[in-house]
């Protein structure tokens, strides 16, 4: 067995574990960062996701006039979150967040060298205007990717004395104590079989959520909420909860385990990287959500971006773990999009140019490439042809062609000589977020389904896909994780998501969006800061 001895051991190699090892670096640390992937896909989940960040009081929100501060913003996220009062540590990383995000996420990046798009997009409004009440989803520009190598970079370069040890394909086992602190771990390469002892007296636990594994998400999902009966994956596949359970047994504390920021619109990825894996969407607004046999779902018709949390529950609650998106290639060309760095090239490779023109002319490269690649993205000339199609993927007759039809009928009557557009709640949804000029961009002036000229016709067929835990291990403001008195565990702490994004569950029971980039950089920043200062 080998023996290796370092200052702290940081266990997860995603963005948290990564700034956590850079901040002790920098502060004269040694550090062994344990990461069970491959050093390719070294950054977690953080290597491929899109990149927004939810930023309160910004140069650029103050450029596009957007009034915003911390006290709005908690004001928002304690509504929104429906977040306990009384769960004192959780809100206090919510005011923490709003407080710091600023200074200690944004400047920071900034002075890393990581820039921002110049718009700033409105997120989860709330079906009632009850959540993000001015825009703050800021978005890296290179995505999320573009962030996570310069901070690879950076963490290379702290370490280049030798004080730094990275074991990729390694996975914890064991975390030891001696007399009641920790002492270390014990950690397998997953290559070699072989065996390390590492001796720490700082362990951070970094090792994402609990939505990975589809076992500890069915188990945690909360009893008076509709599960559906199948689901992607759209989480990493090691944040499986391995170590919340090992840190359980040290007196540890799970909480909020059944808040989980899943999404409504998932498929399955044509090239998955793993068992299950699944594209999140970025639902089309003008899209109309049908149930498994073609109809409209209602009888408030479900439009993203206001309430994710309830688009999840509404689908979730359908009698088949499946819906349909039924649009046309005018609608898609201008607001259908996949999240993460992987489908979205011109902002992930910097290329302002194209972005710019296939913002204004449409993306019609995504709508050709999804056609090719994915049987779930269907396409036909005719609704009738639609309908086939969608029995055909899904085995069944459950879409009527004639009932396909006049779902499409109902919705462009609302466009006929004399009728008001606007009694239809979703094109009233629609015409709100078109006042906001970054959704009024990436967002079509509605007008019927069968207008001519736009199609052909678009069915795509999506499942819910889980994404975040919101909760987790408890943890203070230094991200000490506490034991069920409230007390640190000497030497124990936890970041990102592991953490609940702060206390366990910062974000409640729904997010503002945007939250986590942001939550994985506070809290590992407070816990660098906490064990190199003694705090």
């Amino acid at each position: 067995m080998a023996l290796l001895k370092t200052d702290v051991l940081v266990v997860g190699g995603g963005l948290a574990g990564i700034i956590t090892a850079l901040e002790a670096l920098r502060a004269g640390q040694r550090v062994v960062l344990v990461d069970r992937d491959t050093q390719e896909r070294f950054g977690g989940l953080a290597l491929w996701a899109f990149g927004g960040m939810a930023l309160v009081g910004t140069p650029l929100q103050a450029r596009k006039k957007i009034v915003d501060s911390p006290e709005r913003a908690f004001a928002d996220w304690m509504r929104f979150g429906e977040l306990d009062p009384d769960d004192t540590h959780a809100v206090a990383w919510a005011r923490h967040y709003v407080e710091r995000s600023r200074a200690d996420v944004h400047d920071w990046l900034q002075a890393h060298g990581i820039t921002f798009m110049p718009a700033v997009n409105w997120v989860e409004r709330g079906r009632d205007s009850d959540g993000n009440t001015v825009p703050r989803y800021h978005v890296v520009w290179g995505t999320s990717r573009e962030l996570t190598r310069r901070m690879i970079a950076a963490l290379r370069e702290a370490g280049a004395n030798g004080s730094l040890t990275v074991l990729h394909r390694h996975r914890v086992t064991v975390l030891e104590t001696t007399d009641g602190r920790m002492a270390g771990a014990l950690a397998l390469n997953e290559t070699t079989g072989e065996e390390h002892r590492i001796d720490a007296p700082v362990v951070v636990l970094a090792t994402g959520g609990l939505n990975g594994s589809h076992v500890e998400t069915r188990r945690n999902w909360p009893v008076d909420r509709p599960r559906p009966a199948a689901m992607l994956n759209g989480a990493h596949p090691y944040a499986d909860g391995a170590m919340h359970h090992a840190a359980e047994t040290l007196g540890a504390r799970i909480v909020r385990t059944g808040e989980m920021w899943n999404y409504a619109a998932g498929f399955p990825h044509p090239f998955p990287h793993f068992e299950g894996h699944g594209l999140s969407a970025i639902p089309c607004k003008s899209a109309l959500w049908l149930d498994h046999t073609g109809r409209r779902i209602g009888p408030e018709p479900l439009v993203t971006g206001f309430d994710t949390h309830w688009l999840c529950q509404r689908v979730a609650e359908q009698e088949r773990p499946w819906t349909w998106h039924l649009l046309n290639w005018r609608i898609a060309a201008k607001e259908f999009a996949i999240s993460g760095a992987e489908h979205n090239p011109r902002i992930r490779d910097k290329q302002f140019l194209r972005f710019l023109k296939e913002t204004l002319l449409g993306n019609h490269r995504l709508v050709r490439q999804m056609q090719a690649e994915s049987t779930h993205f269907l396409v036909d000339d005719t609704l009738a042809g639609l309908a086939d199609r969608m029995n055909a993927l899904t085995c069944s007759h459950d879409v009527d062609p004639a009932t396909l039809q006049a779902t499409a009928d109902a919705f462009d009557a609302h466009f006929a000589p004399g009728a008001n557009p606007e009694d239809d709640p979703q094109i009233r949804r629609i015409l709100h977020a078109r006042q906001w000029g970054p959704d009024r961009l990436r967002t079509c002036k509605p007008a019927p389904l069968q207008q001519r000229g736009a199609g052909p016709y678009i069915a795509i067929h999506m499942q819910l896909i889980t994404r975040k835990s919101l909760g987790g291990l408890r943890t203070d403001l230094h991200s000490r994780v506490l034991d069920a008195d409230g007390a640190p565990i000497p030497g124990l702490y936890c970041v990102g998501e592991a953490a609940g994004f702060g206390g366990g569950g910062a974000c409640g029971k729904r997010s503002l969006e945007g939250t986590f980039l942001p939550g994985c950089i506070l809290t590992a920043r407070a816990a660098a800061h906490a064990i190199v200062t003694g705090a």
